[in-house]
């Protein structure tokens, strides 16, 4: 059987993590960003979606 296809999320960070809580900074490292205008793709799940909210000041999602 063919595997099925999964969604995807992409995420690129925008703001900087200076100045801000280790937890917030840590969550960016768990998506993969440490650079600003980096861009990830994660998988669309509802603990990507819990930790983008987290650092939902520091990222912004775009279009696939």
């Amino acid at each position: 059987m063919a595997a099925a296809k999964k969604n995807t999320i992409k995420i690129k960070q925008v703001g900087s993590p200076i100045r801000r809580k280790p937890d917030q900074r840590a969550t960016l490292i768990g998506l993969g960003l440490n650079k600003m205008n980096k861009t990830v793709e994660r998988e669309d799940t509802p603990a990507v979606r819990g930790m983008i909210s987290k650092v939902q000041h520091m990222v912004e999602i775009q279009d696939s």
